[in-house]
């Protein structure tokens, strides 16, 4: 045996090429800035989801079983309400199928800003009773108003909040796409495969947390890359603008304009609340089987405003939402031309994308079943900046234990007799 075999110098480790080094790099440190934001927009996210089934449950009073006659018209509802609350005026109803309509009531000068107070009134659809009332005061929200200020400035001012949160979800996609690279396997073997796939339970705590967000950022990435690129396009306008430039092939995003009446004919065809039953009925008549309606009523102070009504097909999702504009005076039909004023059925990819927009952001797109998804991607990726700064905290400041002395055993000597 070679005598220099057991102190042979170990193979040197190969370095990381300059792209390895970088990509780590970024998602460490990007991981470190944004992890705060990420967190509480991923917990606001997951509890967001299920807000409509959450407020059902816990208002079983607003459940109504559905009767084969018509509901009540929006002039039939204001009427219930302007007795009880004389100083307010109707700002919109919400039908849902199965559910109490919801008349949202306003101050005259409060112009339909959130935040400035009012009064909600959950009403039976078919006889216009009043089974409960929300009264909220001026700057007060309800606990979803207050999730979804979270979700979407942090509860900050908004001119602060917003872009932070915005730009902060363009980080997150770049942390998601350094992360795939950091996890990719150099080389396809048992080992490699269970550790990049399978979580060893009961390893330590610190082989259990690298697990935890290596395999679980891996099986959400796709749901995270899906939430996180469709909530941009709510808040970073160039971004949204290219999307739908790619998408649609070429076509330039119209922007939504507020639809006007014309207030030249103001009092010459139809009082106010005639107007707002007949534009009601002719948009019930093309979708009587529709599971929601949402009807925003005209302030009548100004001879501008107009009426809009959005039918919902489907209850819980709204890609397939059909908008309709109507003139208070002459009760002409008002033409959209954004993005979302298309008929899904009749649109192109790119219209029929903007309009899944937010199915896609929340999982509805795929039913209940895509909202239990959402949630769970919504989890992981709150829990990736806690694994991760406990990943970074353990290597960055953990305790080097004293190298230890290898003791050789001493042999016996044996004693050889001398001779005398």
């Amino acid at each position: 045996m070679n005598k220099h075999t057991n102190n042979a110098p170990a193979k040197k480790k190969k370095k990381d090429s300059v792209f390895t080094r970088v990509n780590k790099w970024l998602h460490l440190w990007l991981g470190l800035v944004s992890g705060v934001i990420v967190l509480i927009v991923c917990l606001t996210g997951c509890i967001w989801v299920f807000n409509e089934e959450i407020t059902g449950l816990l208002q079983p009073e607003t459940k109504v079983e559905r009767q084969d006659k018509p509901v009540l018209m929006p002039s039939q509802l204001a009427a219930i309400a302007k007795r009880n609350y004389p100083d307010l005026v109707p700002s919109y109803a919400n039908y849902q199928q199965g559910r109490t309509v919801n008349l949202s009531l306003r101050g005259a000068k409060d112009e339909g800003r959130r935040g400035g107070g009012g009064v909600t009134l959950k009403m039976n659809p078919y006889t216009g009773e009043v089974v409960a009332k929300e009264v909220r005061k001026k700057g007060e929200t309800d606990f979803f108003r207050f999730i979804l200020n979270g979700h979407r400035f942090l509860w900050m001012p908004y001119a602060i909040g917003r872009p932070i949160v915005n730009y902060g979800t363009m980080v997150f996609v770049v942390l998601l796409i350094t992360g795939l690279i950091w996890w990719y396997p150099k080389k396809w073997n048992k080992s490699t495969v269970d550790k990049s796939f399978k979580i060893k339970w009961g390893a330590s705590f610190k082989r259990v947390n690298l697990d935890l967000h290596n395999v679980f950022g891996f099986y959400s990435l796709l749901f995270l890359l899906a939430i996180a690129l469709t909530g941009m396009v709510y808040g970073i306008k160039w971004y949204s603008e290219g999307l739908y430039w790619v998408t649609s092939g070429g076509e330039k995003l119209t922007e939504f304009k507020r639809l006007e009446s014309d207030s030249l004919q103001a009092g010459k065809f139809y009082k106010p609340e005639v107007a707002m039953d007949l534009a009601w009925n002719k948009v019930i008549a093309k979708h009587p089987k529709s599971a929601g309606f949402y009807y925003n009523y005209p302030d009548t102070s100004k001879s501008k405003s107009s009426i809009s009504i959005t039918v919902y097909p489907n209850q819980g999702q709204f890609y397939n939402s059909q908008g309709y504009t109507f003139d208070q005076h002459t009760l002409k039909e008002l033409k959209r031309e954004d993005a979302y004023a298309v008929e899904y059925a009749n649109a192109g990819f790119g219209n029929k994308l903007r309009k899944m927009n937010y199915d896609i952001h929340v999982g509805s797109i795929l039913g209940f079943p895509g909202k239990v998804l959402a949630f769970l991607a919504a989890l992981i990726g709150a829990s990736l900046p806690i694994t991760g700064f406990l990943i970074w905290y353990g290597r960055k400041f953990k305790k080097k234990k004293p190298a230890k002395v290898a003791v050789l055993p001493i042999k016996k000597i044996e004693q050889v007799p001398v001779p005398v």
